[in-house]
């Protein structure tokens, strides 16, 4: 795979929709490649994928998807976003895979890496890739981190669940490590979401992932050297969980697929999607 590749696909992008759900795709049709499979985090949908990402693969030869998870993006949902359970956001990304043949290699993104954690209790992948995700032990630990270092940013955060209203200043500094221009910002913002409270519930404490009824595929775990909503030492923990190194990238936050520095991250998988 050549490293000059830019986030540059001149192919079109097309929406594949499997009953409720937004299911983007990006590149070709068929390939040699494993097909990927992205999943988002809470609060987000397809769309963090759509700048990058996925016109990034598409320019490697990989058929590339987004799905956006019930509630999410332009899935269905959305009234009844804060009943939906982690469970629900299985059945989701089995029913997206469900659409790609062969099975795909799946990204998971923060609540996306838990719940694809979850999936594999269910079945089998042939690679998974976890970005600065929750932990098989939860959010606890990472919420709780940030109320005692950063008080001030996790009270504001909360008005994104409740009334979805944060201060702009208050996303930057959760998101992102580096800068990002102002206009980036605020379309980022206008794209974000409340999330589900009985989702958020499960990640505490109530469906958590058990690790013991899993078939783990090929993994790679990495974190953001500066991410303050799951710290590099909660990713790590969660790499241990599954006998696998975290790898940490240097002055990256938690929105890795975002950052100025994205390329970083996404050439890292490139170059490991290489090696299974």
């Amino acid at each position: 795979m050549s490293i000059a590749a830019q986030a540059v696909w001149n192919g079109p992008t097309r929406l594949v929709r499997p009953a409720h759900l937004e299911l983007v795709h990006c590149g070709p049709r068929t390939s040699s490649h494993r097909p990927l499979l992205f999943l988002h985090g809470a609060y987000t949908g397809a769309w963090c994928w759509s700048e990058y990402f996925l016109p990034y693969f598409a320019q490697l030869g990989f058929s590339s998807y987004a799905l956006s998870l019930r509630g999410h993006g332009a899935s269905d949902g959305r009234e009844q976003l804060a009943s939906h359970s982690i469970e629900d956001y299985v059945d989701d990304l089995e029913e997206a895979i469900a659409h790609i043949d062969p099975a795909p290699v799946v990204i998971g993104h923060s609540m996306g890496g838990l719940v694809t954690q979850k999936y594999l209790e269910r079945g089998s992948l042939p690679g998974v890739v976890l970005l600065a995700s929750v932990p098989p032990h939860g959010i606890m630990g990472s919420a709780m981190n940030l109320a005692f270092s950063k008080p001030g940013l996790y009270y504001s955060l909360k008005d994104l669940h409740y009334r979805g209203q944060p201060p702009l200043e208050a996303v930057h500094e959760a998101l992102f490590a580096g800068p990002v221009a102002t206009d980036r910002l605020e379309r980022y913002y206008a794209l974000m979401q409340s999330e589900s409270t009985r989702a958020l519930w499960d990640m505490t404490l109530f469906n958590l992932p058990q690790v013991w009824r899993m078939q783990i595929p090929p993994l790679l775990v990495l974190a953001g050297e500066r991410d303050l909503m799951v710290p590099p030492e909660q990713v790590a923990h969660c790499a241990r969980s599954y006998g696998v190194e975290c790898e940490v990238i240097a002055g990256m936050g938690h929105a890795m697929m975002l950052e100025g520095a994205w390329q970083k991250v996404a050439q890292r998988i490139a170059d490991w999607l290489n090696t299974i």
